[in-house]
């Protein structure tokens, strides 16, 4: 047997060396930010851009942002993890892309929807079914207390359990008959919801594995304030990771 130090020593270091340039040449993990608006337009979407890109910088992901539909192909959809629909409004993808998309899903990667994302493509029940709900209306932007229904994941673990904060908080007109992992609910005495009040069973945040993928939703995040809150960020990257399979939703 050969105990010469020297020779030790080079491949103690030659070890080192692979296991560096290995770690070196595994690609990050990559989402998309799609905020195509056909509808309303949310002022807060280029903040919302900019808060995702330091949330990937910070986390160890890369980010790309694109109102542009035509990124929606097979081929370009391939080299991301999860895609989030930032304040998407209206019709954004023609029926290739929807194609595209729901092959993406299939395909087991995510989907992030962010607030109006439930006012989005109201005539393709797939992503209905996808993001869980669509969007009736809302009342003045207020303060309202929302409430953590499982405080034990990756979106929630830092809530407190009554969680009082300003935003423009959504009505929905429909919601999946699938079931869905509720996170939030909002307690309508806590404010005027309006004339499309939804009662005791008023969600606001939800995941659940869809179609061969994962889903998650947040209503929140209307307003610029939201991308700089450290709650609201710490819950919208939890629902990213959990998207993008980086970490499972219940937490440890």
């Amino acid at each position: 047997m050969n105990n010469n130090p020297t020779t030790t020593r080079a491949f103690l270091i030659l070890a080192i060396l692979c296991c560096y340039l290995s770690g070196m040449t595994q690609e990050k993990k990559k989402l998309l930010v799609f905020s195509k608006t056909a509808g309303f337009y949310h002022e807060s979407i280029p903040v919302g851009k900019a808060a995702i890109l330091k949330l990937g910088q910070e986390n160890g992901f890369d980010v790309d942002t694109t109102t542009n539909a035509g990124k929606f192909t097979k081929e370009n959809l391939n080299q991301y993890a999860a895609v989030v629909f930032l304040n998407t409004t209206g019709d954004v993808l023609n029926n290739e892309q929807q194609q595209a998309f729901e092959q993406f899903i299939n395909n087991g990667r995510g989907f992030v929807g962010v607030h109006a994302a439930t006012d989005t493509e109201y005539d393709w029940p797939w992503y209905g079914n996808l993001v869980g709900a669509y969007f009736s209306d809302h009342p003045k932007q207020q303060e309202a207390t929302l409430r953590i229904l499982n405080p034990n994941t990756i979106a929630t673990k830092h809530l407190p359990a009554e969680w009082k904060r300003k935003d423009e908080w959504y009505n929905f007109k429909w919601m999946t008959k699938d079931p869905v992992n509720v996170l939030i609910s909002i307690d309508e005495s806590s404010y005027d919801a309006g004339k499309g009040k939804m009662g005791n069973n008023h969600p606001m945040a939800w995941y659940r594995d869809f179609d061969g993928g994962r889903s998650f939703y947040t209503e929140l995040g209307h307003t610029d304030e939201s991308y700089a809150d450290p709650l609201y960020l710490q819950h919208l990257l939890g629902g990213i990771q959990y998207a993008m399979g980086l970490n499972k939703m219940q937490a440890p």
